[in-house]
């Protein structure tokens, strides 16, 4: 009889541990939807960069090669495609003046589009290896960094015009804009990160990242002034002051980190990589971060785009053929028309 109550007890218990699993298991990020795309027209190869998430209008945009595919962030359905170009890379865009911009590392320009019929309005010439692009509304500009050249060149939004060109003294990679008149970026090559003012177009600040090395990804907490950088060699995610630079916290993350972002809402910081892993943290504080979980995704799946709205996270990959001479090979090639996005979700 007296054995009855510790029985009903231990039953309890385990009644609240399956519910907590249970619910674990639902708040685990997961594969929510797949959209798959034909081979870009005129491309020679398959290749896909930034994906780059407008939560505001529900846009995706997703850089394949020669297009750019825009995409409804809840459905997947097409809402068209930016044509013409020639190796594209990021997307920037400025709601406020109704415009988008692309980098085209190809062109060594800027192509500026329409954000609702998705035309092309314009251009800017930037330099070879165009790569990553950020808006920043405090000087209403755009900087896009040029990967090569080690410069970023900066545009002026409303005008659609160069208006100078900041020699960054090493390979650009991600950029950040905080809003009121600063924009970070990483140097891979350095293993620095840098930042400017975006109204006087001085470099403010270099720091240096250890205990990450080649860093890529970047993301920043606007609330609390915190950087977010990813890095290569050593495979680190690093905490970092936006004010002083200083190394809060870091976190060992897999190969080939691509990008980093972060959801102001849920605290979560999302790292990318080759191996087709999501890393996942939270900020418990301003001062305190851990590690909530790993997403498997697929194999080059690196580069990301976050839906602050829905919490959703986008990657893009493609299949990959097995290379002949080295088995194994991270740089094998892309099958044409295997291009597609991932969404993972809650």
């Amino acid at each position: 009889m007296k054995s009855f109550p510790v029985r009903r007890t231990a039953v309890a218990v385990c009644l609240v541990l399956i519910s907590a699993f249970a619910l674990a298991a639902e708040e685990r990020y997961h594969l929510l939807n797949k959209y798959t795309f034909p081979e870009a027209a005129g491309s020679t190869r398959e290749y896909f960069d930034y994906v780059t998430v407008d939560s505001s209008t529900r846009s995706v945009y997703l850089s394949h090669g020669t297009e750019i595919i825009v995409i409804d962030a809840d459905t997947g359905a097409p809402k068209g495609k930016i044509t013409g170009l020639q190796q594209d890379h990021g997307v920037a865009v400025a709601t406020e003046f109704g415009r988008g911009f692309i980098t085209d590392g190809g062109q060594a320009k800027v192509i500026i589009f329409d954000l609702k019929s998705l035309k092309i309005i314009g251009e800017a010439k930037a330099d070879k290896d165009a790569d990553s692009i950020v808006y920043d509304p405090a000087s209403k500009r755009v900087f896009a960094m040029n990967g090569d050249p080690h410069s970023s060149t900066v545009i002026d939004a409303k005008k659609g015009t160069a208006v100078g060109t900041i020699e960054l003294g090493g390979v650009p990679e991600f950029a950040v804009a905080d809003g009121k008149g600063t924009v970070y970026v990483n140097i891979e090559d350095k293993n620095e990160l840098v930042s400017i003012d975006s109204k006087t177009l001085k470099i403010k600040s270099r720091w240096p990242l250890p205990p990450a090395g080649g860093p890529t990804g970047l993301a920043i907490d606007l609330q609390h002034r915190r950087l977010f950088s990813a890095g290569r060699g050593p495979q680190m995610l690093v905490v970092m002051d936006a004010d002083n630079g200083k190394v809060i916290q870091s976190f060992p993350i897999t190969s080939g980190v691509d990008a980093v972002a972060y959801d102001p809402e849920t605290a979560l910081i999302f790292a990318s990589t080759r191996e087709g892993m999501i890393h996942v943290f939270h900020e418990d504080s301003p001062d305190k971060f851990s590690e909530v979980e790993t997403i498997k995704t697929q194999y080059v799946a690196k580069t990301l785009g976050l839906d602050t709205k829905m919490h959703t996270i986008f990657v893009d990959t493609a299949d990959f053929a097995p290379d002949k001479a080295v088995t194994g090979n991270p740089r094998r090639t892309a099958v044409p028309g295997t291009f597609r996005v991932l969404v993972y979700g809650r």
